[in-house]
């Protein structure tokens, strides 16, 4: 498509654009009253847009969805993500809104410009030797009850994929009022997930060895509190005091990635995942209401595969994206015909 060129000069110029955006930051500043931090990054889109316009020799006002859609190409093709774009796009549409508001343009530019599609994040997750040499690791420096709880909490995580939501939730036994609860006898968790639907989750024997050393702690803090994890008051623990004192273990392990409580309920996901291929169990066992949700780490799964093929097979060299290995093109000499 063939852009209209037009010549910055007069009213439509560099300096009648650099009024308009003053104008604008003015607006955003003085009568939104937007944040300082926001102010400065409405600057900054706008000086892009401003340089963009003077390059391709029009005035802010005269910006068509054509300049726009390449502007975004280049963008994208210079590597800026697709996030950081959707977030110069937001701001440039404010602005087009504003002159439109005040009759200086008759159309938004950016109006159904959208910004490239972002890949959805991999969730993180530890590998299996990471995960087990956090789980096994022993603070001999802490209070044995600290040690046995942060363990306890650790193998729970890992070997039920419990959110963190669900664990703080258990009780020391089953009751009418109680979330959840762990039936030692049955090897069973049974907690309260997401949009309160229950469900019961095994619980293996490391886990059922790490909590009968944590209750044996425990006895020294009970107070009238029904939780099962409690600190030295007798208080249920938070989500963020076990978010530190996971992100604590993980350092002191020796881990390279500081552990949250997410990447471990990603990690027995993972590895469930790769040694039994069987993603209906897995979905059951995280309590996803869709399979779609747990779909994410079957890509997980094949990064892994990807890694062991890339490490261990001879040929692995001439995936996509690598450079095939060279060839030996050189002729064999034939040996001279009798005649």
């Amino acid at each position: 498509m063939n852009l209209p060129e037009r010549t910055l000069a007069g009213p439509t110029g560099t300096g009648g654009d650099a009024a308009l955006v003053q104008a604008y930051l003015n607006h955003v500043r003085v009568e939104k009253r937007l944040a300082d931090r926001t102010v400065i990054l409405y600057t900054l889109d706008l000086e892009r847009l401003t340089t963009h316009a003077r390059e391709a020799g029009v005035a802010l006002k005269a910006v068509q969805n054509a300049h726009i859609r390449r502007w975004i190409a280049q963008m994208h093709g210079g590597g800026r993500s697709a996030r950081g774009i959707a977030l110069i796009l937001s701001g440039w549409r404010g602005f087009y809104v504003w002159l439109g508001r005040q009759g200086l343009v008759d159309h938004n530019p950016v109006q159904d410009v959208r910004a490239p599609k972002a890949g959805k994040p991999l969730p993180k997750a530890l590998g299996v030797d990471d995960a087990v040499q956090l789980a096994s690791h022993q603070g001999a420096s802490d209070d044995p009850a600290l040690e046995a709880r942060d363990a306890c909490i650790t193998e729970l995580l890992y070997g039920c994929g419990l959110r963190i939501g669900e664990l703080v939730g258990l009780d020391v036994a089953a009751s009418g009022s109680a979330r959840g609860w762990i039936d030692a006898q049955d090897g069973e968790a049974h907690v309260l997930g997401k949009g309160s639907k229950r469900r019961s989750v095994p619980v293996g024997r490391q886990a059922l060895a790490a909590l009968e050393a944590w209750l044996v702690q425990r006895a020294a803090w009970a107070g009238e509190d029904p939780a099962l994890f409690i600190g030295s008051r007798g208080q249920r623990l938070t989500p963020q005091h076990i978010r530190v004192r996971l992100k604590r273990r993980s350092l002191l392990a020796g881990l390279s990635t500081p552990v949250h409580p997410h990447m471990l309920r990603h990690s027995f996901a993972s590895h469930v995942l790769q040694s039994s291929g069987d993603l209906r169990a897995v979905q059951e066992l995280l309590g996803h209401a869709s399979i779609s949700s747990t779909q994410v780490y079957t890509r997980l799964d094949f990064q892994h595969l990807s890694q062991v093929y890339d490490a261990a097979h001879p040929r692995a060299g001439s995936r996509a994206g690598q450079a095939p290995e060279p060839l030996d093109i050189t002729p064999t000499p034939r040996p001279p015909r009798s005649r």
